[in-house]
């Protein structure tokens, strides 16, 4: 892999922050009122194709230009690359790669809804180098098999669950010496971030919209893994 180009920095919303609310239904339609009930494709073979996106408590696609931005960061073409959009939501993140020419995607959900949603669109879109899985995300990442598999893991947990920094642990472990790691978050993760540092992560791009910092990082060292998936 290269290393990604410089770009400007955007708004993300994610491809999903999920409410844990007490009333999932009265979330999903407050969200419902606001969010995107579509997005299009931005780059590559599937360029300006539609991907419906279900009404679910907290779900939000991430925007148009925030992916432009993203996949500035990243270089227009990932061929080559196996890709991890572990809390996949609508498949935003996940497609756009694939779309870009990465060979392996995995998309991780674990509402039934959004995996049949996502099973849908892969059909439609004969995307043969995509899989769904319905999995937590933290328990699959901290699974041996994982280790070293990805070039570049998105991440987008639900804000509530502040499971931020042992993502990031986790998700290094996924990719190897080199790899990328992309994160959303309600705060910034600077180097001398305590879960960053334990990562092994260094940051390479950073933006704040409102609320939300997004981030670009790159495993540069081995990290401590130990108890990672404690969370």
């Amino acid at each position: 892999m290269t290393k990604p180009p410089s770009s400007r920095s955007q708004r993300p919303s994610g491809a999903q922050t999920r409410s844990q609310a007490a009333d999932p239904a009265a979330a999903a339609r407050k969200v419902a009122r606001t969010a995107a009930q579509e997005v299009r494709i931005l780059g590559g073979q599937w360029k300006r194709t539609p991907l419906h996106v279900p009404v679910s408590a907290g779900l939000r696609p991430t925007p148009s230009r925030v992916r432009e931005t993203l996949f500035n960061w990243l270089g227009q073409d990932l061929a080559g690359w196996r890709v991890l959009d572990a809390f996949a939501g609508s498949g935003a993140l996940g497609l756009e790669a694939a779309s870009r020419g990465a060979d392996d995607v995995c998309l991780l959900e674990r509402d039934p809804a959004l995996v049949r949603a996502l099973q849908a669109a892969l059909v439609r879109l004969k995307a043969s180098q995509v899989q769904v899985q319905q999995a937590d995300a933290l328990h699959w990442m901290a699974q041996a098999q994982r280790a070293g598999r990805f070039d570049l893991v998105f991440l987008d947990p639900p804000f509530d669950a502040d499971v931020f920094a042992p993502a990031l642990a986790l998700a290094a472990r996924c990719v190897p010496v080199g790899g990328w790691i992309y994160l959303e978050a309600d705060r910034a993760f600077a180097d001398d971030e305590p879960a960053v540092q334990r990562a092994g992560l260094r940051q390479h791009r950073h933006g704040q919209a409102g609320a939300v910092h997004f981030h670009l990082f790159q495993r540069v060292a081995d990290a401590a893994f130990a108890d990672a998936s404690a969370a």
